[in-house]
């Protein structure tokens, strides 16, 4: 505590605690129940090639599958998309890579403010993080109408794909403070809350972060199977 103000740590969620994406998982299982109709896949379908064949951007193909999930939830009942949404936590809700995870612990029993910050529907992650010991979560959030029923409309669309902006509203909010302050993430939109925290932690880095670190002299840790390898 400083000044009465808890020390904050903030983590990315996808590739960064859990083994992959909730919303690429939700996508996916929404489409396998009916919900989406398949051709939902071919909004994203190039770009996870190029991914997955090493020519592609990892941030280009996860914002495509973003895209997919705006363009299609439109008219979805919230109910129908929750009953999918928890079946998805449920099945992956250990998939979660050991050094994160438990990273999250040893700041929690030395009282951090623990933030939580992914790209998928804020509803999948309060689910998924509700067991990890999370302060705060932010996710992306969907407007539902009166009927119950998704609308297509994003809310605070500026706020979430910021984390840094995230990040400072949580300082003032919840009175913290970044003396020893931690923060993790895995791809470049994270650089700019790591540019702001006393020990920023790069995990299973894309390209684009990695050069980041190198150039600022971050802490590089890579997990791989059994191993975790610290490589700056």
């Amino acid at each position: 505590m400083h000044g009465g103000r808890k020390k904050v740590a903030i983590f990315d969620i996808d590739g960064t605690i859990f083994r992959s994406s909730l919303l690429i998982e939700l996508v996916e299982a929404l489409i396998q129940a009916g919900i989406f109709k398949p051709g939902v896949r071919r909004i994203y379908a190039r770009d996870k090639i190029k991914w997955l064949d090493r020519k592609g951007d990892y941030e280009a193909y996860i914002m495509s599958v973003v895209a997919a999930f705006r363009r299609n939830i439109r008219g979805v009942r919230f109910v129908d998309f929750d009953r999918v949404a928890k079946r998805v936590v449920a099945f992956h809700k250990d998939r979660v890579y050991r050094y994160t995870r438990d990273l999250v612990r040893e700041l929690k029993k030395k009282n951090y403010y623990v933030l939580a910050i992914s790209h998928s529907p804020k509803a999948a992650v309060d689910a998924f993080c509700r067991n990890l010991g999370f302060s705060k979560v932010y996710g992306l959030m969907y407007e539902v109408d009166a009927k119950g029923k998704f609308t297509g409309c994003m809310m605070h669309e500026e706020l979430i794909f910021d984390k840094a902006a995230i990040l400072s509203r949580a300082l003032e909010k919840e009175r913290l403070t970044l003396r020893g302050s931690v923060g993790v993430g895995d791809t470049e939109s994270d650089i700019r809350f790591l540019k702001l925290v006393e020990t920023p932690i790069c995990f299973n880095p894309n390209a684009k972060l990695y050069r980041a670190a190198k150039r600022n002299m971050w802490k590089v840790v890579v997990e791989r199977k059994d191993v975790i390898y610290r490589i700056q």
